[in-house]
């Protein structure tokens, strides 16, 4: 078993990692909870591979169980599907005192923390993430969120689970496409804070030499994460480095309507734009761009897609991150460091 504690004061949390956890999930539980009632959120792809795995568990502890299983893909995360984990919730008379527990990929994280977040001002939530991209990533830091038709995660909160669970073993499920749609958060760890951890991803050849680091991989992205979640929580200054590659990814995104491309595979195309932006305004050392196209390569994530840069354009305009008619673009001073560049939208030539 190996585990961090992200020490944000007042909501301080464990993240724990260990092969078959999930059977041993109540007993986890109780170490957080001490109530009766437990609303479990996954989808139509986890809960059969999962879902009785954990009920048991947590029956087991003496739990009293409801599950609500939605559509699987982003779509899910909008207001349509909020309101029924609301009324859902309700139904099973739960209070402020029960607990919620997102069961799955980094939408089911989303959309289950902004429930818990807002249904009575708030209620405990556990998350359990089952894919490459939600343990690496989604699953740590508070960022809960729903779309709009406008873009990416535009209502949200931050609000800090009670426990992260992650058991290794729901890795060994992914599809190759999921696999690395997980990958391109790894390679952007690795981008931003960490050139030895990029290092030892562009020596990896393919998935089985993956899976024989895959627990130090998975750890070192987890205390990167944690680290600089624990010095700015609420993302309005160094916090702001994890969005590497997501500015235009997520414009990418809602272009395609969330459904060519995987969160992902936009973020890969977003990190080859923003190395070759920074190229061309001079930040970035010529050759990281294709440095990335490289890795990115290795790991079966695009690298280019077609884009309308008009409609690309309007959607960066857009980004949350944003501040007045000037945008927080992350960019990279070289492989393992990257920077905040403040540029005014107007001047955004993509």
């Amino acid at each position: 078993m190996k585990s961090l504690k992200v020490n944000i004061p007042g909501r301080e949390y464990d993240i724990i990692m260990d092969e078959g956890l999930l059977d041993r999930a109540g007993q986890q539980v109780q170490r957080v909870f001490r109530g009766e009632k437990i609303f479990v959120v996954t989808d139509t792809n986890v809960e059969p591979l999962y879902g009785k795995q954990l009920i048991r568990s947590l029956q087991a502890q003496g739990f009293e169980v409801d599950v609500c299983t939605v559509p699987a893909g982003e779509s899910s995360k909008c207001e349509e599907q909020l309101f029924e984990l609301y009324n859902r919730m309700l139904n099973f008379k739960m209070t402020r005192s029960d607990l919620v527990i997102a069961l799955g990929g980094g939408v089911i994280g989303d959309l289950t923390g902004f429930a818990a977040a807002t249904l009575f001002r708030g209620i405990p939530f556990i998350q359990m993430p089952t894919t490459l991209l939600s343990q690496v990533d989604s699953s740590v830091g508070g960022k809960v969120a729903i779309d709009l038709p406008q873009g990416k995660n535009l209502v949200g909160a931050f609000y800090q689970p009670k426990m992260v669970l992650m058991d290794p073993l729901t890795l060994n499920t992914l599809s190759d496409r999921v696999w690395s749609d997980g990958m391109a958060e790894v390679i952007k760890y690795g981008a931003i804070r960490d050139a030895a951890l990029f290092e030892e991803l562009e020596k990896i050849k393919n998935r089985q030499e993956w899976i024989a680091k895959f627990e130090k991989i998975v750890y070192t992205c987890c205390d990167i994460k944690r680290k600089v979640v624990e010095e700015d929580e609420l993302d309005t200054g160094g916090r702001m480095i994890l969005n590497f590659g997501h500015t235009f990814g997520h414009a990418i995104e809602k272009q395609y309507h969330f459904e060519t491309y995987t969160h992902g595979e936009a973020v890969a195309v977003g990190m080859v734009m923003a190395c070759g932006y920074g190229e061309k305004i001079g930040i970035t050392p010529r050759g990281t761009k294709e440095r990335m196209e490289r890795i990115l390569r290795t790991y079966h994530l695009p690298t280019e897609v077609p884009v309308d840069r008009t409609v690309l354009q309007e959607a960066v305009s857009v980004d949350k991150k944003g501040e007045g008619n000037q945008l927080h673009l992350i960019l990279l001073r070289d492989i393992g460091q990257a920077c905040i560049q403040k540029i005014n939208k107007a001047d955004l030539v993509l």
